[in-house]
């Protein structure tokens, strides 16, 4: 007997049975969203330790990283789901996730290869701007695809991010660039972008499974790459925490999250990992920080921080459906 999936967040979907799958519109109580804010918060957390991480494995193959990196996080995730689920259930939501989970799962594996490939041909700075445009993608992809309007509060905190950002890395750009590893960079964001707005679009569809499976394509596609599989017993620790606690159980966080936020904002709290990014950096690796890393860190924290303090408020009151940020009854 397997334990007894505890309660989950309520999300109420109203559809139009004549309709297509597109036409889902999630409504989440305050409450909810709250939670989902936090969950998102989370995933950013745990994706942040993956540069401090990385500085600590010497594997000299990125595919090898990648295959042990997605092992571990697909197994970590499959443990979860059969803890919350049950086997018999795990495999329910496997089958039930249908074509939006099958996206969300090509677009994280897309995604979390691109980034440990990317290191290699470019600097974590450029990957970090290239990211700091997900909440301006994710909210034109929700525009563009479903009509979800954004808040001229959610462009304005999405314009200080990006230019909060671009102070910090921009220290950086000055040397030799790499149209490989900026490409890789660049379809990094757009990947996540895709996947934020699947998610928070198909909210009544559960997600874990899906970036679950985006974690076994990223492994089998990377054991086809390898050169070699054999590690140190010391970079396996390593590669073991970037696959549970930095990938997997990242995944976790989001792919609950996700469904209970709008995209644009989602993405926005997701712009936490590379503020934090290069903080853990510093207190694990003694790199210092420049003084143009910390006022960019400064100016995206705040607009987070006042943003986040204006949904809030916004959730106290009568609010004006239609627009990302606010639940819409119809």
């Amino acid at each position: 007997m397997h334990r007894a999936a505890p309660k989950l967040p309520t999300v109420a979907i109203m559809t139009d049975t004549s309709s297509s799958p597109l036409a889902v519109s999630p409504v989440v109580s305050p409450r909810d969203e709250r939670i989902g804010f936090m969950l998102i918060f989370l995933s950013a957390l745990m994706w942040s330790f993956g540069g401090a991480i990385a500085r600590f494995i010497d594997a000299g193959d990125s595919w090898t990283v990648v295959f042990w990196r997605s092992v571990w996080a697909a197994a970590f995730l499959i443990c979860f789901m059969v803890w919350r689920d049950g086997w018999h259930g795990t495999l329910r939501l496997f089958r039930g996730m249908g074509l939006p989970g099958l996206a969300v799962a090509f677009c994280f594996a897309t995604a979390s290869t691109s980034f440990v490939v990317a290191l290699a041909y470019t600097t974590v700075a450029n990957i970090l701007l290239m990211q700091a445009g997900v909440p301006l993608l994710a909210a034109l992809f929700a525009w563009v695809l479903f009509r979800e309007r954004v808040a001229v509060a959610t462009w304005a905190a999405i314009a200080a991010v990006i230019a909060g950002v671009a102070i910090m890395v921009s220290e950086s750009l000055d040397g030799a660039v790499s149209p490989i590893g900026d490409g890789l960079a660049l379809l990094i964001a757009v990947m996540f972008s895709i996947a934020t707005v699947i998610t928070r679009r198909f909210a009544h569809v559960r997600m874990t499974p899906a970036t679950c499976l985006g974690t076994m394509l990223a492994a089998a596609f990377a054991a086809s790459q390898a050169s070699q599989f054999a590690v140190s017993s010391s970079d396996m620790g390593f590669l073991f925490a970037f696959g549970v606690v930095n990938l997997g159980l990242g995944l976790a966080f989001f792919a609950t999250g996700a469904r209970l936020v709008p995209a644009a904002v989602a993405a926005l709290l997701g712009t936490f990992e590379p503020i934090l990014g290069p903080i853990w950096v510093w207190l694990i690796h003694s790199e210092v920080p420049s003084g143009r890393t910390i006022l960019g860190g400064t100016v995206v924290v705040t607009a987070l921080l006042v943003h986040i303090g204006l949904e809030f408020k916004r959730q106290a009151r009568p609010v004006r459906p239609g627009v990302t940020g606010m639940p819409s009854p119809n």
